[in-house]
């Protein structure tokens, strides 16, 4: 019987959808949204409490006690891998997500009824105390889809979109992306064990082309590591939207060719940046002339006009200026082909 902390499986990022004999027993295609990974194991008997666990392990239901009361719509026994989201003003919202996964005291209960939290269920590891891990992916789903059906759930629970036809998961890739919250395609293979820890699924995220104005830069202006973007707004503001992965060492040198040290009248003279989107470890950057536009990948988690992950850097747009580059808040545009 399964007992936390239970280590989930886990993908790796891949830019394409992969061929048919890459992973065993032909591929499934599960929508991938935008929240916390999270496993909910539900009492083996009455009387003993519902638990949230973490993807590192830690019990956190004492944040969504919405989640725990609609554990009593399933049975004993039962562990549920999958994601914790939150709808607010009719979307997908990760910054309403943040705010239920830290809040405490009395604000727990006020968010959990302001702000409800949904879990989206894409694998069942245990059912009537009967662990299933060995079990192939199909057998699993099978069983994730009749206890929806046997029990007749209903939200919060919900279930996650599942296809095995490529032409569908090509469809979902290209359309669903487009609302915010649904980030691309997580594939399975159908006869896959779970393995705990393991990088054993892909994942695809959606992303487009669009422009950005570089601020700044880690490393130096000779050998520059990372770029640090910005937008305009509407007040003339050079706004954070994000930085890139590190650069390759021949884009590093393509790019340090442009670069000019700013000055202290740049617009972010003085400001402290953290190393990635929520964390706290500072960003030590140095200043550039905010004159160069940056052609980037991105993906579509962005909050409040910030991206989330870092992006790629396709190259430096010396054919435009930075009033070609588009205002603070705005999205991103699929890129061609």
């Amino acid at each position: 019987m399964l007992r936390t902390p239970v280590e989930p499986m886990l993908a790796q990022a891949r830019e394409t959808l992969p061929g048919p004999g890459v992973l065993p027993g032909g591929l499934a295609f599960e929508a991938k949204f935008d929240g916390y990974r999270r496993l909910r194991f539900t009492p083996v008997r009455p009387g003993a409490p519902a638990l949230l666990q973490s993807r590192r392990g830690s019990l956190i239901q004492c944040h969504f006690p919405d989640l725990v009361t609609a554990a009593t719509q399933l049975p004993y026994g039962l562990v549920l891998d999958g994601e914790v989201v939150v709808w607010s003003q009719g979307r997908l919202s990760f910054e309403a997500l943040q705010r239920r996964a830290s809040a405490g005291g009395r604000a727990v209960e006020q968010l959990a009824g302001a702000l409800p939290a949904h879990f989206i269920a894409f694998d069942v590891l245990q059912i009537g105390g009967r662990e299933l891990l060995t079990e192939p992916y199909d057998r699993r789903r099978a069983v994730l889809e009749g206890l929806f059906t046997e029990y007749g759930l209903t939200p919060p629970w919900t279930l996650c979109p599942m296809t095995t036809d490529v032409a569908v998961a090509q469809e979902w890739l290209e359309s669903w992306t487009e609302v915010q919250g649904v980030e691309g395609l997580v594939i399975k293979g159908r006869s896959q064990r779970c393995l705990p820890s393991a990088r054993g699924w892909f994942k695809i995220r959606r992303r487009h082309s669009t422009e950005a104005i570089v601020g700044g830069i880690t490393g130096t202006l000779v050998r520059p590591q990372i770029p640090v973007l910005g937008r305009y707004d509407e007040d003339g503001r050079l706004r954070l939207v994000g930085r890139t992965v590190p650069l390759r060492p021949g884009t590093a040198r393509q790019v340090a060719e442009h670069l000019r040290s700013a000055s202290l009248d740049h617009p972010w003279t003085g400001a402290r940046f953290s190393s990635t989107w929520g964390s706290r470890e500072p960003l030590d950057v140095t200043l550039v002339v905010p004159e160069q536009v940056a052609e980037v990948d991105a993906d579509t988690a962005i909050d409040r006009g910030i991206w989330r992950h870092p992006m790629r850097l396709a190259r430096l747009r010396l054919d435009v200026t930075v009033a070609d580059v588009p205002p603070f808040g705005e999205g991103v545009t699929p890129a061609a082909g």
